[in-house]
């Protein structure tokens, strides 16, 4: 067997965790290379969040077109929504990004190896066949969907498999948890039922958007089917969305990388494993499964160890996140429940809005706006920030930015409101 070919770092991922660490390396001329065997860019740019906020964005088109002749605008639809040809712009635009990506990497001198990577032990790195040592080895492999263990699970499909759909299913079937995917189709019109295993769905989430989804979700036409886990149905297409499984089994015993007893690797504050110069970061380790704190996670490590800066590392506090549901959620901090429980009832101060946004003034399809301030006493630091509603998923970053400083109630009300938004109710709550 050939010598194994050394790199200073070495990443095994091609998603976002893993390429923002690589090419963060090589900008401090780091020699680095990316262990790849699918599409280069992940499930977030292939089969996750960029795939499915075009198909959102499809979504709120349907939706808008059948507001528009309460806005004065008479369009006739002549013929079905034509889902192939979405299909195929959609496809392109993900087969362009992973050229851009493929190139970023050729730009910084970061060699990609396609393949599948196992650990022969903590230095050695094998794929397919040919081995590879490193100083330093990244793992950010992500995750995949996870299929039921029941009879005819194989006959569904997963969120990878919604993106092969070819044609827009008559009629389907979403698991828990995927009020995303149930919205998309729904508004494009699809007979949808969402069937949940407990009495409300994203149960880790405030009250106050999970009850407002419900009923939003319910008028828009969505069967959503409580403490359900099959169904015996006539369905043109079933969805599970039932969580993620961590992609970690790439022989973590040879290299001394403890995992638990789901598969996710163990790491402390600073993405270190249990083996010295191996790292892990993103959806491999279970915690805030978003890609920009893999992003970040990534970037962070790389100015930790090659820059070097040994206080750079991951702050957990106050990540915001939107979930992508007709209508969208915003959401940054604790929930209520959370809040009172880490602080005490006593100190917690809940302040609430719902309200009709402007725009639906005109349309006769109503969808209401929801929104929470958490606060902290006796300062009223602002810890939990709720909402749902037309536009929350775009006014959330920067209200985030505001969480991450430790903006009280009155700070917010110092800020004079833009009028007439829907986002001027955040600073004119009382």
């Amino acid at each position: 067997m050939a010598a194994a070919r050394s790199f200073q770092l070495l990443v095994i991922g091609g998603g976002s965790g893993g390429l923002g660490c690589a090419r963060r390396a090589a900008e401090f001329g780091i020699k680095a290379a990316v262990v790849e065997g699918g599409r280069i860019g992940g499930t977030c740019v292939n089969v996750g969040c960029v795939p499915k906020k075009v198909m959102y964005y499809a979504a709120t088109m349907s939706e808008a077109l059948h507001d528009a002749k309460d806005y004065g605008f008479d369009i006739t639809q002549h013929a079905p929504f034509d889902w192939p040809t979405l299909k195929k712009k959609r496809d392109a635009y993900i087969e362009r990004l992973n050229g851009i990506y493929d190139r970023n990497l050729e730009k910084g001198n970061i060699e990609k190896i396609v393949g599948h990577a196992k650990f022969v032990d903590k230095n050695t790195v094998d794929v397919d066949g040919t081995q590879y040592t490193a100083d330093h080895i990244v793992i950010a492999t992500g995750g995949y969907p996870t299929l039921p263990n029941i009879p005819g699970a194989e006959l569904g499909i997963t969120s990878d498999g919604f993106f092969d759909l070819e044609t827009l299913p008559k009629k389907a079937r979403a698991g828990y948890i995927a009020v995303e995917m149930a919205g998309i189709l729904n508004a494009l019109g699809s007979d949808v039922t969402l069937s949940i295993r407990h009495d409300e769905f994203l149960r880790p989430f405030d009250e106050l958007v999970r009850k407002q989804l419900m009923e939003e979700m319910t008028a828009a036409g969505v069967k959503v089917v409580t403490n359900s886990s099959t169904s015996i149905e006539e369905l043109d297409c079933v969805l599970f969305a039932i969580g993620r499984t961590p992609h970690s089994k790439i022989n973590l015993e040879a290299a001394g990388v403890q995992a638990d007893a789901k598969g996710y690797i163990q790491v402390d504050e600073d993405q270190n494993t249990s083996q010295p110069g191996i790292y892990a970061l993103g959806d491999v380790c279970g915690k805030y499964e978003l890609t920009p704190v893999a992003i970040s996670c990534g970037r962070k490590l790389a100015h930790r160890l090659f820059e070097p800066n040994p206080k750079s590392k991951q702050n957990w506090d106050y990540i915001p996140t939107v979930i992508f549901s007709h209508p969208p959620i915003g959401t940054c901090g604790f929930t209520e429940d959370e809040a009172r429980e880490k602080f005490g009832s006593d100190n917690i101060k809940v302040y609430k809005a719902t309200f009709t946004a402007m725009y639906h003034a005109m349309t006769e399809r109503k969808t209401k706006t929801a929104m929470k301030l958490v606060c902290k006493l006796p300062e009223e630091q602002v810890v939990g920030l709720h909402m749902i509603g037309l536009g929350c998923d775009e006014m959330l970053q920067g209200f985030g930015v505001a969480m991450k400083m430790g903006a009280t109630k009155a700070q917010f009300d110092s800020c004079v409101a833009i009028h007439p938004t829907s986002s001027e109710e955040l600073v004119t709550m009382r």
